[in-house]
């Protein structure tokens, strides 16, 4: 019986032996913040600037002498006519000789940008490249001597749950240490074009914007940009390897050229997955194609599925925009896309995208619930559809299949399942000879854009 006992108690010694030990060894993993700060806080630089703007002109309200203004602006004077607009920011240093990258909204039209270092000395920052979409600007300063520098890291390899460490200039308090995990990846919080985020709860704060995010080999592998007004826990860094795709043009140019292909995409769902014959919601369905576009002149069409670009798997539609965009001008690429229940590729010359240029862009997205009408003359031209064939969508009913798959009053609807629609009496027959428990695929006409829907019939 002792013997027993002392058997038992051996085992649970073991037991909670090796607990404490994987404790103890998730200790050690611990980064040392202290040490990582020590070394990294040179490289960061605290970014003021200011900008002159033009207060307007008072209006004379009714009944108010009119003679009024003269007194009021001659006893103001001339320095009261303008006022000077103050913001704090962050920037990182990124090659001794003085560049320093930073959002682009902390510097942006400023008159006067000064860049303060760690050791406290003054420079004058002057911006070398801007660019919009991305929300990052490149800064300069001419130090005499070799600066300290933040070395760049793989944004690509950072996973959700790995430490990270932020160093800014958070409502104007200098050199401030946070520290926090990767919360989750390539969020769209809306911000432009080609947003593809990485969520942190380091804290991130205004003045932060422009700094670094470290990992824990002391490497930027983001620039924290925004914040969610009122919320805690939740900040948002630009990838740093987005950043380094620009960095060459930034520095040569003072702007970034995008590649262009003339596609609007939209999101594979679950129902137009099982529509077109996919087993998962993956790829960028082409919804239209720009008359003349590289696209177009390669041979993409609507209703194709964009699989892969460049030798990249498109998983979801936002990736698609967002790599174009990196591609280099002339560049031919392949494109994989899934038409007809066939994987075909096909070879695009992406061209540039002119200034203000339209982008590859993503659209959102009886028995169905609708009433449909035919598209008389007058109602193609009150509707902008001259040219166009198709019935018109005149009322959806709420919580039908239809307003569930997003059809909306005013759409055409151009083809059912791959065939044209011509008028009411085809609509109907297409309809009408759809199995319960089958799919219906729509090709829509919406204003200026094409998209796809899928329903299932219930």
């Amino acid at each position: 019986m002792q013997a027993a006992i002392v058997a038992r108690f051996l085992v649970l010694s073991v037991f909670l032996s090796s607990i404490f030990s994987t404790v103890a060894g998730a200790s050690v993993l611990t980064p040392d913040f202290a040490k990582l700060a020590k070394k990294l806080k040179p490289a960061v630089v605290n970014i003021s600037t200011s900008k002159t703007l033009a207060v307007k002109k008072r209006q004379i309200a009714p009944g108010q002498d009119p003679f009024q203004e003269y007194f009021d602006k001659f006893f103001e004077g001339p320095h009261q006519r303008q006022q000077k607009q103050r913001n704090l920011g962050t920037g990182f240093i990124i090659s001794d000789d003085g560049y320093i990258i930073t959002n682009n909204h902390v510097v942006k039209d400023a008159d006067e940008i000064k860049v303060k270092l760690s050791d406290g000395r003054e420079f004058a920052g002057d911006v070398k490249g801007r660019d919009e979409k991305l929300d990052l600007a490149l800064v300069k300063i001419d130090a005499k001597d070799h600066l300290p520098v933040a070395p760049l890291g793989d944004s690509d390899k950072m996973e959700v749950g790995d430490w990270v460490m932020a160093i800014g200039n958070p409502f104007g308090l200098s050199q401030t240490v946070t520290a926090g995990i990767i919360s989750a990846q390539g969020r769209v919080i809306g911000s432009g074009p080609y947003d593809d985020f990485i969520q942190t709860d380091a804290s991130i704060n205004p003045g932060n914007s422009g700094g670094p995010l470290f990992n824990t080999e002391g490497e930027v592998i983001g620039i924290n940009t925004a914040i969610v007004a009122g919320g805690q826990g939740i900040g948002f860094a630009i990838p740093v390897n987005m950043a380094k795709e620009i960095l060459p043009q930034l520095k040569s140019a003072g702007k970034v050229t995008r590649g262009w292909l003339g596609v609007s995409v939209q999101l594979v769902t679950p129902d137009l997955a099982k529509s077109f014959g996919l087993d998962t919601e993956k790829g960028a369905l082409v919804a239209d194609v720009v008359k003349a576009s590289p696209a177009e002149k390669a041979g993409l069409k609507g209703g194709d599925i964009i699989l892969e670009y460049d030798g990249h798997p498109i998983k979801e539609m936002g990736e698609l925009p967002r790599r174009v965009a990196a591609t280099p001008v002339g560049k031919k690429v392949k494109v994989v896309v899934l038409r007809e229940g066939r994987q075909e590729t096909l070879q695009v010359t992406v061209e540039q995208l002119k200034e203000g240029g339209e982008e590859d862009s993503a659209v959102t997205s009886d028995r169905l619930g609708v009433k449909v009408t035919e598209l008389t003359p007058e109602r193609a031209q009150q509707l902008r559809l001259q040219g166009e064939k198709g019935v018109v969508v005149t009322d959806v009913e709420p919580d039908s299949l239809a307003d569930r798959a997003g059809i909306q009053e005013g759409d055409l609807i151009r083809e059912i399942n791959g065939v044209h629609v011509s008028g009411v009496s085809d609509y109907s027959k297409l309809i009408a000879a759809a199995k319960k428990g089958g799919y219906l695929k729509m090709l829509l006409r919406r204003g200026e854009a094409s998209l796809f829907v899928a329903l299932r019939l219930e």
